[in-house]
């Protein structure tokens, strides 16, 4: 009976012990899970916008502007706001400096779908489906804008994916996509699924990329001079598939896929029996399915931390058709070598993931010349500015 005790407590003893390692390895392991996450992930103190930052970022409203997209920043510093579901273009003034809008005017209205805003030498350029407006010495006329000439009217009329993202590149030419006209097809018309460049008067227009569904972001990066650019995947393959896409080009005349392939090795159900995913430039990285890249940006400035420097920013408008919502925020994507190598939630809050409602969805990103950044939010109706102090 003595050694019967003794054996039990002995057992007692040892499994008190083995049960408080391992409870402490696993309570260790969690703690250092959620200190990871509140300190990437923690709510900037004087942010009352409900929008998750990590440490030592705050986020505040810019202005507030209906159906806010595409954004343009001119050399004295006027922002130009385009939109797509109104008729409008925006210019915006912060006259003292507080990094608040102070003076908000509408350049043009009446316009279809004028989602495109883009600046050179003293003239504002605008997208409107099929056509590409300038205003011509823009500045000098903020109040009273002067009429836009139309620099190429030749673009597909088409709605669907008719909206576009334009800029100037490096080479000092307007690069505009054309979206495919559809949710999945296959068009003869080489223009649809495309990027196209110009001279800054419309001439000269040239195909320099093919196979892209519906780019509504892109920008170059600094080092390579290389044109990144965001692609959204198609409809109707179900909650995981396929990826949206970040995308290089690193010659003239490359073809991404579309309709055939998507992401790496996702082979259209429709039309992708015609042609191998082989054929195809591989995405330089690949978002989950649905989340909708537009808007993107190489960071450049000195304001956020130096490990910043050379990433990219990424709007995610987020999903519509999909079970459970994904997207409605802001990732980081980590450029190493010139090259994608993983990403992160940069910016989130904007969607309950429990109730499933949103307050918000990011749509373009724009670094200020202090080194902060601009998001556009077409629900929401307002353009953030987020900052970093330390």
């Amino acid at each position: 009976m003595k050694n019967k005790t003794l054996f039990l407590a002995i057992i007692s003893v040892f499994t008190l012990n083995f049960l408080s390692c391992n409870s402490f390895g696993e309570q260790s392991e969690s703690s250092k899970s959620a200190e990871k996450v509140t300190k990437e992930r923690k709510k900037s103190p004087s942010n009352n916008l409900g929008v998750n930052l990590p440490e030592g970022f705050q986020i505040d409203v810019f202005a507030e502007v209906e159906n806010a997209r595409s954004l343009a920043i001119s050399p004295s510093g006027v922002i130009y706001v385009g939109n797509r579901g109104k008729d409008k273009v925006y210019a915006l003034r912060d006259i003292d400096g507080d990094w608040k809008a102070d003076e908000k005017y509408i350049i043009d209205s009446g316009l279809r779908m004028p989602n495109g805003v883009a600046f050179k030498d003293g003239d504002l350029y605008v997208s409107a489906v099929s056509k590409i407006l300038k205003y011509p010495n823009i500045e000098t006329e903020l109040k009273n804008p002067p009429k836009p000439q139309v620099i190429y009217s030749d673009y597909p009329t088409t709605r669907h994916h008719g909206w576009k993202y334009i800029a100037f590149g490096p080479d000092g030419k307007l690069y505009v996509p054309v979206g495919a006209p559809c949710n999945i097809c296959e068009r003869k018309e080489e223009i649809f699924a495309s990027i196209t460049r110009m001279n800054p008067d419309g001439t000269d227009i040239e195909i320099v990329a093919h196979g892209i569904r519906n780019t509504v972001g892109f920008g170059w990066n600094p080092e390579t001079g290389n044109l990144w650019f965001t692609d959204n995947g198609r409809d109707n393959m179900g909650d995981e598939l396929p990826p949206c896409e970040l995308n290089k080009l690193t010659k003239k005349g490359q073809h991404f896929g579309y309709p055939y392939c998507h992401g790496d090795s996702v082979s259209d159900p429709k039309f992708g029996s015609k042609r191998k995913c082989s054929e195809f430039t591989k995405p330089e990285f690949n978002f989950k399915a649905h989340t909708a890249p537009l808007g993107m940006t190489f960071y450049s400035g000195d304001m956020f931390p130096k490990e910043y420097k050379g990433d990219v920013f990424v709007a995610q408008h987020g999903s519509w058709n999909r079970s459970s919502k994904i997207g409605y925020r802001i990732m980081r994507v980590y450029i190493e070598n010139g090259k994608a190598v993983k990403s992160e939630v940069f910016a989130d809050g904007w969607l309950n993931e429990t109730t499933q409602n949103q307050t918000g969805r990011p749509v373009d990103v724009l670094q200020m010349p202090d080194g902060s950044l601009l998001v556009s939010d077409d629900y929401g109706d307002k353009i953030y500015r987020i900052s970093y102090s330390q």
